[in-house]
């Protein structure tokens, strides 16, 4: 009998879709796959509007949880041997479906299961990972694996990219400006992980898979990255708060505030960003150690509370 695997995802541009396609591309005739999406009641639209983004970023921060639409009933009563686990990262946390899913009755298919994580993301997925392994110990799932795909382009092109992307709806390249998102190449690429995984499940090892995904490249992690999104996520977490002290989404009250976050956030990343870039340098020298021992941590499936 072949193996069952549910493709559990949120995608906005759909993007990440075609990560899991890649994925999954050389087991179709292996396994049985379902792909299920992961969908709000009320839909996330690309491109956004500004202002609509900006005030997403409160309750995506503090994980505030939005109506999803339920999981088919025919799924829920299926049986499978893994989950496959597709999500993206917004304001270095979950994105707003997934923290939603996560927090609903529907999460209990994953109770008991093992479970691969896949993003497909900017540059930086690490507090969004960390918050899904809260998740994921307090459901009762078992992380088995984590592949991450990221825009291999400089930060400050990958910024200009996605910042196209999302607010005017062009992934294509243009001008001096390469496509937005994870590189294509990178997505077909992904198709490598697919019989490993496959291997793992019918050998009944999927303890070890975590340890060939990544001498197979499925995480590259840099040690500035995790002094910058621990800087990020602190800040994001002040204006979250700040933001919600005038009211929840949508409220005229707050618009002013979200205005604000919005032009220093502006501001932060394309003044600041080489200013941040040096002192995460050096702190990077001075803290060597005790970083090259957070980039295994963050490489890896285990959770110890604190990490940011």
């Amino acid at each position: 009998m072949k193996p069952r695997i549910l493709v559990l995802y949120y995608t906005q541009s759909g993007q990440l879709r075609d990560i899991l396609n890649s994925i999954t591309s050389d087991i179709r005739d292996k396994a049985d796959i379902d792909f299920v999406p992961l969908t709000p009641v009320v839909p996330y639209t690309l491109p956004w509007k500004a202002s609509k983004f900006f005030d997403t970023m409160p309750e995506t921060v503090q994980h505030i949880p939005i109506a999803m639409n339920p999981l088919p009933e025919s799924i829920k009563a299926q049986h499978y041997d893994l989950v496959i686990f597709g999500h993206q990262t917004w304001f270095l946390n979950p994105s707003l479906p997934i923290s939603s899913f996560l927090q609903s009755e529907d999460a209990q298919i994953l109770k008991g299961k093992p479970v691969i994580t896949v993003n497909g993301c900017r540059n930086m997925w690490l507090h969004s990972q960390e918050k899904l392994k809260e998740y994921f110990l307090k459901i009762g799932a078992n992380l088995v694996g984590n592949i991450v795909l990221t825009d291999t382009n400089p930060n400050i092109i990958s910024v200009l990219t996605v910042i196209r992307w999302s607010f005017k709806g062009k992934k294509e390249a243009s001008g001096l400006l390469p496509a937005a998102g994870v590189q294509d190449n990178d997505i077909r690429r992904a198709s490598r992980f697919g019989m490993p995984i496959f291997r793992h499940l019918a050998e009944n090892k999927l303890g070890s898979l975590h340890k060939e995904l990544l001498l197979m490249g499925a995480i590259h992690l840099k040690p500035g990255l995790i002094i910058l999104e621990r800087r990020g996520v602190t800040n994001f977490r002040k204006w979250a708060k700040y933001i919600r002290e005038k009211g929840g989404p949508g409220a005229p009250e707050r618009q002013g505030r979200v205005t604000f976050f919005k032009r220093l956030l502006i501001v932060a990343i394309f003044i600041l960003t080489p200013i941040s870039s040096l002192t995460a340098f050096i702190q990077l020298q001075l803290q060597r150690r005790s970083l090259l021992n957070d980039v295994e941590y963050f490489k890896g499936l285990d959770y110890t509370e604190g990490k940011f």
